[in-house]
């Protein structure tokens, strides 16, 4: 269940209420102030449980079901830093015990040009989100399941391929993340690296509903991310 599939049920319910108190919803949703986590689906589901259109139980498993359906949606009201710096590495660290944050201690000549550090091997962490590049609205109403067919564009940029021997990029759906493992020579010839800014040293690397297929031969479960990594490390040296 989507976003927009839960709006539909809920329009579905509401149109059960009498024309009295479906007139007053309407009125006080047009003057609804809303702030995290009271929001207007909220607000209409405690109208409706007040109006004994639904019971609580109908609830939960409305809940269950839509939770299970977008279970990295949060994902999508992270700020641009906090999404792409800080949670990406914090992921891959929580994934696999191996990843460090790089500092002297590991490597002497550290000076914050790469993101992680795993058995000797220099790691760029990107990660995106998957949005309907043709709707309007903010990051969690545009945002898609893995197997969307509607038109996306994930953009792994600030990309330094002389810093680092290997990329992990993330890509991040509502119900899925896929991992996208790339050598720092296989970033460099790819057909799709783009500088970020004319003239300047950062490429991009645009993942889009037309060429992801093209990525395949770069995607990777969680559980063998490491390994992937430390095998490219070793073929880098």
């Amino acid at each position: 269940m989507n976003q927009q599939e839960l709006r539909n049920y809920l329009d579905e319910l509401i149109s059960r209420l009498s024309k009295e108190n479906g007139t007053m919803l309407t009125a006080r949703l047009e003057s609804l102030v809303s702030a995290f986590p009271f929001n207007e689906y909220e607000y209409i589901l405690m109208y409706l449980l007040d109006n004994n259109v639904i019971q609580f139980s109908e609830y939960e498993k409305l809940r269950e079901n839509y939770v299970s359906s977008n279970k990295y949606l949060k994902l999508y009201g992270l700020a641009p830093r906090i999404f792409g710096q800080i949670w990406g590495e914090k992921h891959l660290m929580d994934l696999d015990t191996r990843f460090k944050k790089p500092d002297r201690s590991i490597d002497a000549n550290y000076e914050g040009e790469y993101d992680l550090w795993a058995e000797g091997v220099k790691i760029e962490v990107k990660a995106a989100r998957a949005i309907h590049t043709k709707k309007r609205g903010n990051l969690a109403e545009k945002a898609l399941r893995y197997k969307s067919t509607k038109p996306f564009w994930m953009n792994f940029q600030q990309l330094k391929p002389d810093a680092c021997d290997a990329f992990v990029f993330i890509g991040v759906w509502v119900d899925s993340i896929i991992y996208w493992i790339l050598s720092r020579d296989e970033a460099k010839s790819n057909k799709y690296l783009s500088h970020q800014h004319r003239g300047g040293i950062e490429y991009q690397i645009g993942i889009t509903d037309k060429n992801i297929s093209e990525f395949d031969i770069f995607k990777t479960s969680a559980s063998d991310i490491c390994d992937k990594i430390i095998s490219i490390g070793r073929y880098t040296y």
